[in-house]
């Protein structure tokens, strides 16, 4: 665990990353990705849902990282448990099961994001900076239609989600996008991140691979 060191006066405070995860070469290898990364830092560990939610209340970490399966119980559990306690601690759901009904109940425990081991180690800190910023990755809509098997993903976007989504899907960066639309970048940034929760995605090299794998199907994109 690393110790809570005050901020430089004028620089902001890390974020506070709480780690559990019943396996330690995995929370180890979690904790060195957070520890490695700018803005935040692990002063937390535990290995069980008791330890979990022990240490939680006493060192009431900014954002959790919370395993599905622990030898005492399920991060459901430490969710529910955590959730009353500390309603500004946000929860990350990282694990090997892609199960609907899991990603359906850790919604309902109160997740922020609900994020598989097979990411890199760069796309945890980012999602950790999302939701310590108070995004959510996932919602209800993602959960109903991976239920369904609903045939599109972007049904849900909006007319300026669905331009940026295209634009994506021909190699434009956000400053490209930002300036073919009008728009500040801030925006453009806001969409993707809107947009990958709405189609169950995580990366936006995802969002690009489907543009790319749809060209020739059903997809239309909105144009002006």
């Amino acid at each position: 665990m690393v110790a809570n060191v005050p901020p430089a006066p004028g620089r902001p405070a890390d974020i506070a990353v709480m780690i559990v995860d019943d396996h330690e070469v995995v929370r180890r290898g979690i904790a060195e990705v957070i520890d490695r990364a700018d803005g935040m830092t692990v002063v937390a560990e535990a290995g069980t849902v008791a330890e979990g939610v022990r240490r939680a209340t006493l060192v009431r970490p900014q954002v959790m990282l919370v395993d599905l399966q622990l030898p005492d119980g399920t991060g459901i559990d430490i969710l529910t448990a955590v959730r009353s306690a500390l309603p500004d601690t946000r929860a990350v759901v990282l694990t090997s099961f892609d199960d609907d009904d899991a990603l359906a109940a850790a919604l309902e425990a109160g997740a922020a994001a609900y994020v598989l081991k097979t990411v890199r180690g760069a796309e945890i800190a980012d999602v950790v900076r999302s939701v310590a910023a108070g995004r959510t990755l996932l919602d209800e809509r993602t959960v109903t239609r991976r239920r369904a098997g609903h045939d599109d993903p972007t049904a849900d976007l909006t007319p300026s989600e669905r331009k940026v989504l295209d634009l994506i899907g021909e190699g434009m960066s956000n400053r490209e996008i930002a300036e073919r639309l009008g728009v500040a970048e801030k925006t453009v940034k806001n969409h993707i991140t809107s947009l990958l929760s709405k189609m169950g995605l995580q990366r936006r090299t995802q969002a690009a691979a489907w543009v790319a794998g749809h060209k020739r199907s059903s997809w239309k994109p909105d144009h002006d």
